[in-house]
């Protein structure tokens, strides 16, 4: 279905060192990456542009707009979104999406990586050692950081800094011309390893999906779309919050399919059983 065709992948950050080998490798096809599409145009990290979209909506135009500026009907973009943890209170986790759209077999696939791996974060800093601390937890100079003088300048914003020089350089401009100095991870891919990462945990569970087709109408993404819970007590026999089964389900034509027991047990140590060990 894929072997030999060619993929665009919307990017402008070098996503496709990790995304494009593991399309190559288990699916046959060729990556392509167009050097002047500008994916910043559907909003930036640090601000300039805002999103104007959700992140679904914003994934979707981005992959279609490349495809269609470079005539490929097999697309891929990626997007993240960075702030507090959905189900975990105070802890920040980076939040990406992974989409393929193959317009050729009316296909559209979404995965998602939540992930506390990130090193997300920004500080107004008021002298040389705050900046330094802020730095180190930044994991510089592995990773890159952003100066400006304020949270919402839309001037004087410096990118990319990934070097002592040029950071205590930057520092030292703006906090002689507005006294203190906000400091920022740069969190585009290029210059985030923590973020390229995620990325690709996202690439492989999205090749995964690809590989598996539905029974039904042999297209791929049949995938898991709900957990049933309710695994048996072993003592007691009363139900668990433990998995049961999933349900299963085809992103092209909705067909489902139950598998029960996918841990390979059929009861639960009464160790994580409410009634048993409240």
């Amino acid at each position: 279905m894929f072997k030999n065709r060619k993929l665009i992948i919307a990017t402008k950050h070098q996503k496709e060192k990790v995304i494009a080998p593991y399309l190559e490798k288990e699916l046959g096809i060729v990556c392509l990456v167009d050097p002047h599409f500008d994916t910043d145009v559907f909003g930036t990290f640090s601000g300039e542009i805002a999103r104007a979209h959700s992140p679904i909506e914003t994934l979707r135009q981005k992959c279609l707009t490349a495809m269609q500026a470079n005539q490929c009907d097999l697309g891929v973009a990626s997007e993240g979104s960075f702030g507090p943890h959905p189900s975990i209170p105070f802890v920040t986790a980076d939040d990406e999406l992974l989409i393929f759209i193959d317009l050729r077999h009316n296909i559209e696939l979404v995965v998602r990586e939540l992930s506390l791996a990130t090193n997300f974060n920004a500080q107004t800093v008021h002298s040389y050692d705050e900046l330094c601390k802020f730095a180190q937890q930044a994991q510089f100079p592995s990773h890159g950081l952003i100066l400006r003088p304020a949270p919402n300048a839309a001037s004087d914003i410096y990118k990319g800094i990934t070097d002592n020089n040029t950071l205590i350089n930057t520092y030292t401009k703006l906090a002689q011309a507005h006294g203190s100095v906000y400091v920022e991870t740069d969190m585009r891919a290029q210059f985030n390893p923590s973020r390229m990462e995620v990325i690709e945990q996202a690439t492989k569970k999205l090749v995964a999906q690809l590989l598996v087709h539905c029974p039904h109408c042999q297209l791929p993404g049949f995938a898991i779309n709900e957990r049933i819970l309710g695994l048996p007590c072993e003592l007691c026999k009363l139900p668990t919050a433990s998995v049961l089964g999933y349900i299963y389900k085809c992103k092209h034509c909705n067909y489902e399919q139950v598998a029960n027991y996918p841990n390979k047990k059929e009861f639960e140590d009464p160790t994580y059983c409410n009634f048993c060990n409240p």
